[in-house]
C-alpha cells in the first residue's frame, strides 16, 4: 500500500495529451466524463471505448500504468454490480436449481461497468498527463474557493508522509510477533484497530502542527496569486485534441437523444 502511494499519478511525457494546455484539458475531459455518464445503451458503448482507448494512446501512458490503478476501483465496481445478473430482470437465459441468470441484469451489469471503466480511464489520462498542482492552478482559475484548493493540496502533500507512517507502524507490529500462526483472529483484529486509532491521532495531531505553523507564515492574510497555466503560443497548436473531445462527447449526447429508448 504504502509502495503505491509513492508513485506519482503523473508520468511526465512529449505527447500531444501531455502539451494540452491544462484549462481546456480539464474542461473538455470533464465533458466527455458527463457525457459518458449519460450513456444507457449498449449500441453507443463500444464507441465509447473506441474514443477512450484513442486518448490513451494519444497520451502515451504505459499499459503497466493503468493496470496498477485499475484494481482497486475494479474491486468496488464487481461489488457493486456483480449480483445484477441474476436478480434483475425477467428474461433467463440460464439457470441451475435456484440460480438464474437474467438478460437485462447482463444488460444493466455490462453498461454499468463499461461506463465505470472508460469513466475511471478518462481520469487517469487526465491525472497521468497533468501534474497535481497544474490542475489546482486550472480549477482555481475556473473558480474553486481557495480553501477547497489548500485541502485538496495538504491532503495530496500529507498522503505520503501518512503511508509512509502506516509503513514504519506495520513494521513494528511484524518485529513484535504480529500475523504469527499462532495468534487468533481476534487478537489479530485487536492489533489493526490498535494501528488505525494510533495512525487516525498521530494524522490530527500533525494536521495541527502544520495549521499552527501555516498561520505563524500568514496564512490566510492575503489570497495567493495565480501563475499562467499555459502560454499564449501553445493555445493554437493545442486547440484540436479540445475540438475532437467535445466532439466526441456531443456525438454521445447526440445518440442518446436520436436512439429510441428502453
Amino acid at each position: 500500500m504504502a509502495a503505491s502511494l509513492h508513485a506519482d499519478v503523473f508520468i511526465p511525457g512529449q505527447s500531444a495529451i501531455h502539451q494540452w494546455a491544462a484549462r481546456p484539458k480539464l474542461v473538455s475531459l470533464l465533458a466527455l466524463m458527463f457525457a459518458i455518464a449519460m450513456v444507457k445503451h449498449l449500441l453507443l458503448l463500444p464507441w465509447v471505448f473506441v474514443v477512450v482507448i484513442a486518448l490513451y494512446l494519444w497520451s502515451q501512458l504505459p499499459l503497466a500504468y493503468l493496470r496498477r490503478r485499475l484494481p482497486y476501483p475494479g474491486l468496488f465496481i464487481v461489488a457493486m454490480v456483480g449480483l445484477l445478473p441474476w436478480v434483475s430482470g425477467e428474461t433467463v437465459i440460464w439457470q441451475w436449481t435456484i440460480f438464474a441468470l437474467r438478460l437485462e441484469g447482463v444488460q444493466m451489469a455490462a453498461l454499468i461497468a463499461g461506463r465505470f471503466l472508460a469513466i475511471v480511464t478518462t481520469g487517469f489520462i487526465l491525472l497521468g498527463t497533468t501534474p497535481f498542482l497544474t490542475l489546482l492552478e486550472t480549477l482555481r482559475s475556473l473558480g474553486l474557493p481557495p480553501l477547497m484548493a489548500d485541502i485538496a493540496l495538504l491532503t495530496y502533500r500529507y498522503l505520503f508522509d501518512v503511508a509512509n507512517q502506516l509503513a514504519a507502524m506495520r513494521q513494528a507490529m511484524n518485529l513484535r510477533g504480529y500475523g504469527q500462526s499462532r495468534q487468533t483472529m481476534r487478537r489479530q483484529w485487536g492489533w489493526l484497530a490498535a494501528l488505525m486509532g494510533s495512525l487516525l491521532l498521530r494524522s490530527y495531531e500533525q494536521s495541527q502542527r502544520v495549521y499552527q505553523a501555516m498561520r505563524l507564515r500568514g496564512y490566510g492574510q492575503s489570497p495567493p496569486r495565480l501563475r499562467t497555466i499555459t502560454s499564449p503560443s501553445q493555445a493554437p497548436r493545442l486547440a484540436w485534441p479540445t475540438g475532437l473531445t467535445l466532439l466526441a462527447a456531443a456525438s454521445f449526447v447526440i445518440g442518446e437523444i436520436i436512439l429510441p429508448p428502453l
